[in-house]
């Protein structure tokens, strides 16, 4: 499995992927969006939540440009045998490569 997919790809399969949203606290708080369906992880707290995964079902990751953070998730995620890849560009890849975006859930003050 190759680490990474590119945006249209991901777009094709997402219906069938466990989507995470790994971008920074800061970086999610501050944005109005995400990817449908996808759930934010906090990735510093990975320890917490990285052993809940399932290692039968593939996982997409994703930060804001798909860089260090997101491939260093997919990476981890992978390490302990979970399916894992990361999207080229990130959010912003998937909204230039026409991806349908999602209003991010309002939380509590």
């Amino acid at each position: 499995m190759e680490p990474s997919i590119a945006p249209t790809d991901f777009q094709a399969i997402q219906h069938r992927t466990l989507v995470l949203d790994v971008r920074r606290k800061a970086d999610y708080d501050a944005s109005t969006e995400t990817v449908p369906d996808a759930f934010w992880k906090d990735p510093e707290q990975i320890q917490r939540w990285i052993g809940a995964l399932p290692k039968t079902h593939e996982v997409v990751v994703y930060c804001v440009r798909g860089g260090a953070m997101s491939q260093d998730i997919a990476a981890r995620l992978r390490d302990e045998g979970i399916k894992a890849r990361y999207i080229v560009g990130g959010l912003e890849g998937y909204k230039a490569a026409g991806g349908k975006l999602a209003a991010k859930a309002r939380t509590a003050p």
